[in-house]
C-alpha cells in the first residue's frame, strides 16, 4: 500500500515507520521543515525504545520519506494531537485534524482509506469528519471509507505494543470497518475489534478515564491517610490482595496526553451525565497543590530553601513533559520562593547532574518514575545541606542511610515529629 501519515509526533511517527518497515510506502506528514529534514536525515526528534533502529531500517529499505506536504496515498492517517479548548468543560479541539483533513482532501480519490487515530470526543466522526467528506462530492462507505482507529499504546513500550495490542476498527459503515482493518492487517498481529466509529470514540475515552478515576481514588486515599496517620501505601496493598480489587498508585498528580485530557471529551459530551469523572479531574488536578503544601511543611524547619526535583516528565523512561505536573509544580515551587534545581536525564534541556542538581538542597522531590531514580548514590546526597528525600511516586529502592526517606506511607510521621 502507499501510507500517508499526517503528524509525526509520539504516536503518528512510530506507526508510520511499521508501515514502512513491513513493506508499505509511506510518506510521513509534518509542519516542521527541520523535524522532517532531520527524520530523512535518520535523526529522531523524540525519545522511545526501538524506533531509532526501525527508522534505519525503513530509510534503508526506501519504503519511508518524511515533508511538509501530502502526497497521494490509497489509505490516509490523521494522527495529530486534540488538546482541550478553553471552554467551561475543555471539549475536544478538532482543529488540527480538520486541517489534516483539508490538507489531503486535494489528493483524495475514490476507494481511499481515511483512518483517524488521534483522540477525538463522541460523534466526532459522524459530526465533523464525515461532512467534510462528503462535501467534496464524496460518499462515505461507497467510494471514500472513514474509520477511528484509537491508539492504545503505552509510552516506553510503543514499537512493541503497536504489533501485538488489539486494535479497534471503528467505521462509519460495516464496509468502512472492513477497509479500515484491511489496512492494519500489514502488520498487526494483536486482536482486531471491529466497531461502530461512536463505541470506538468512547471505548478510548473510557479506558483513560477508569484510569483517571482510579489514580483520583487512590490520591485522595494518600490525602485520608495522611490526616488519620495512617500507611496508605501499606493499606493498597492489602487491598489488592482482594481478587476483585486493583487500587493504582498515588502520586504528585496525573499528566500526559491521554489521561489528563480524554476524560474531559466525555465530560464536555455529556456534563449532566458525569459528576464522577469531574470529582475526579479535580482530585487529580488538586494533587501538585498538595504537594506542594507537604514541601512547604517539610522545609518550614530547615535552613536553606533549595528544592530538587528529579524528574520532569509526567511519567518514567520517557521525555515527554506534556501536561506534566511535574512542571506544574516546578513553577508553584518558584512562585512561592524556593530556590528550584531539577534533574532529569531524560529531557535534554535539563543539563545539571545529580550531583550540581543536589548541591546544598535540603529536599529531593521524586515526580517521575525514572529507573535512574530507584538507587540514589550518596555523590548526590552528600552534598546536600539537609538530607530528606520526598518520593511522591514509591519507587526510589536504595538510599543512604543518612537520608530521610519519605512517601506517602510514612509522610505522616514526618509531620508528626516536626510538629513535636
Amino acid at each position: 500500500m502507499k501510507i500517508t501519515v499526517v503528524g509525526l509526533g509520539y504516536i503518528g511517527l512510530p506507526t508510520a515507520i511499521l508501515f514502512a518497515k513491513y513493506g508499505n510506502t509511506v510518506a510521513g506528514v509534518d509542519l516542521s521543515p527541520i523535524m522532517t529534514e532531520n527524520l530523512n536525515a535518520g535523526h529522531l526528534h523524540i525519545e522511545e525504545p526501538g524506533l531509532a533502529e526501525d527508522l534505519q531500517q525503513a530509510l534503508a529499505l526506501g519504503n519511508f520519506h518524511a515533508s511538509t506536504t501530502p502526497v497521494s496515498a490509497d489509505a490516509y492517517i490523521i494522527a495529530v494531537p486534540t488538546p482541550n479548548k478553553q471552554d467551561l468543560y475543555k471539549s475536544c479541539n478538532t482543529a488540527y485534524v480538520e486541517s489534516a483533513l483539508m490538507s489531503i482532501i486535494p489528493h483524495l480519490k475514490k476507494n481511499d482509506t481515511i483512518i483517524v487515530e488521534s483522540t477525538i470526543a463522541p460523534r466526532t466522526m459522524t459530526d465533523i469528519v464525515q461532512p467534510m467528506i462528503e462535501n467534496e462530492g464524496f460518499t462515505v462507505g461507497e467510494d471514500i471509507y472513514l474509520a477511528h482507529c484509537p491508539e492504545r499504546v503505552l509510552p516506553g513500550n510503543i514499537m512493541h505494543e503497536l504489533v501485538h495490542n488489539p486494535r479497534i476498527i471503528g467505521g462509519i459503515t460495516t464496509k468502512c470497518t472492513e477497509k479500515a482493518a484491511a489496512v492494519y492487517g500489514a502488520f498487526v498481529e494483536g486482536e482486531i475489534i471491529k466497531a461502530e466509529a461512536g463505541e470506538a470514540e468512547l471505548s478510548k475515552l473510557m479506558e483513560n478515564t477508569y484510569r483517571d478515576v482510579n489514580i483520583a481514588l487512590a490520591n485522595e486515599l494518600a490525602k485520608i491517610s495522611n490526616y488519620l496517620e495512617i500507611d496508605a501505601l501499606r493499606v493498597i496493598e492489602m487491598a489488592n490482595k482482594h481478587p476483585r480489587v486493583n487500587l493504582h498508585q498515588p502520586g504528585p498528580g496525573v499528566g500526559g496526553h491521554c489521561l489528563a485530557v480524554d476524560p474531559y471529551f466525555v465530560i464536555a459530551a455529556a456534563p449532566e451525565q458525569s459528576p464522577l469523572m469531574q470529582v475526579a479531574r479535580e482530585v487529580n488536578n488538586s494533587m501538585p497543590t498538595h504537594v506542594v503544601s507537604q514541601v512547604k511543611s517539610l522545609m518550614a524547619e530547615h535552613t536553606g530553601n533549595r528544592v530538587t526535583i528529579f524528574g520532569l516528565t509526567y511519567k518514567g523512561n520517557i521525555d515527554d513533559t506534556r501536561e506534566s505536573p511535574a512542571m506544574e509544580i516546578k513553577e508553584m515551587l518558584i512562585e512561592s520562593g524556593f530556590d528550584v534545581r531539577a534533574f532529569d536525564p531524560h529531557v535534554a534541556s535539563e543539563i545539571l547532574t545529580g550531583e550540581e542538581a543536589c548541591e546544598d538542597s535540603s529536599l529531593i522531590l521524586v515526580l517521575s518514575d525514572h529507573s535512574e531514580f530507584r538507587d540514589i548514590p550518596a555523590s548526590y546526597t552528600d552534598k546536600m545541606r539537609h538530607q530528606i528525600l520526598f518520593d511522591t511516586k514509591n519507587m526510589v529502592q536504595t538510599v543512604s542511610d543518612d537520608v530521610t526517606y519519605l512517601n506517602y506511607g510514612n509522610l505522616h510521621t514526618q509531620k508528626q515529629a516536626i510538629s513535636i
